[in-house]
């Protein structure tokens, strides 16, 4: 489906070779960020099929690799996922993110409970456990979750993180914290009331029971729901539409409806006309502006067209590049 897959092992090639075509001044910051590999996810960059640079257009895919440990979510592989979504967030060729788990048993099987068992109240609580977790929500661009497998606690509370979740017909939402006797840490109350209400997220939090892909759907949770095989691939089509859009009105877009979970309405809506009116001055609303103009104009003059040759009521001449028309 796509014929560019850029990963993270081969980069390096490509920045080398490219180099040669290009002062190091003009090169993208994420050239000197993205790393060449890491140790708990896997990082790749996908095109449509007839653009292999992109300009924009492309797609970051991460995918968090733990697999026997079910992808669970240690200190290691959040700093990878951190490091390389803001380098991915600073490719000029990337315009929207993809997060997965590698195979299709699990997406994130929460925090890893080992690491979790040696802390104490004061271990905790000085080092601001989970806090690092919410870099994720200040990515600029567009990040959809492919949910495939568990999506339990801190899984769960990854993929609310997102902008958009789409989920494989295998996929199960929780948040167990509970049977361990202890509550969500990164997000889950606040963020799954947002989502599917205050009744629903009360009975997840307080039962701990897990909810497939289905019912996630019906509840608001997931966008759509794939089969398990198509998952990750329909993902990255959706990341390949969205990137396709204009940039600034894309981050904009996100930014507001972001905004819009935590200011009153009144704020909200000034915050978005000021957004709004901000993008007017952008290259991307003068184009489109430019082309909707000619396309409107087009389809008048064919409208007239056909008119004339039916009914033979309206005469049209050519003015330069527009076309007027008057009563016979």
């Amino acid at each position: 489906m796509f014929s560019k897959l850029i990963t993270s092992h081969n980069l390096h090639r490509i920045i080398r070779n490219s180099s040669t075509n290009s002062s190091s001044s003009s090169s993208p910051r994420f050239l000197s960020t993205l790393k060449d590999s890491y140790d708990h996810v896997i990082v790749s960059r996908r095109f449509p099929d007839d653009d292999s640079s992109s300009g924009g257009g492309g797609v970051g895919l991460i995918e968090l690799n733990r697999p026997k440990a079910l992808n669970a979510l240690c200190d290691d592989l959040f700093n990878d996922l951190i490091h390389a979504s803001n380098s991915l967030d600073e490719d000029k060729d990337i315009g929207c993110l993809v997060i997965t788990g590698s195979g299709t048993r699990a997406f994130a099987a929460g925090a890893d409970i080992e690491e979790m068992r040696g802390r104490d109240f004061p271990r905790a609580y000085q080092t601001n456990m989970f806090a690092q977790w919410h870099k994720i929500t200040k990515i600029s661009k567009p990040i959809i979750a492919a949910v495939n497998g568990y999506a339990l606690g801190g899984g769960c509370e990854l993929a609310m993180m997102c902008d958009i979740i789409l989920a494989g017909e295998n996929a199960k939402f929780a948040q167990p914290e509970i049977n361990l006797g202890v509550i969500p840490g990164a997000g889950g109350t606040q963020r799954l009331i947002k989502c599917i209400g205050k009744s629903r997220a009360m009975e997840m939090i307080l039962t701990g029971d897990m909810i497939d892909a289905e019912t996630a759907s019906s509840y608001g949770l997931v966008s759509r729901v794939y089969p398990t095989e198509e998952l990750v691939e329909e993902a990255i089509g959706m990341g390949l539409k969205i990137a396709s859009k204009g940039r600034m009105a894309s981050l904009m877009a996100k930014e507001c409806v972001n905004v819009s979970m935590e200011v009153s309405l009144e704020e909200g809506l000034r915050f978005e006309r000021r957004m709004f009116h901000g993008l007017f001055a952008t290259k991307d609303q003068k184009e489109v502006s430019y082309y909707a103009v000619y396309f409107v104009f087009g389809c008048v003059c064919m409208f007239l067209f056909v008119y004339e040759k039916v009914y033979g009521n309206y005469r049209l001449y050519p003015i330069g590049n527009l076309f007027m028309y008057d009563a016979l």
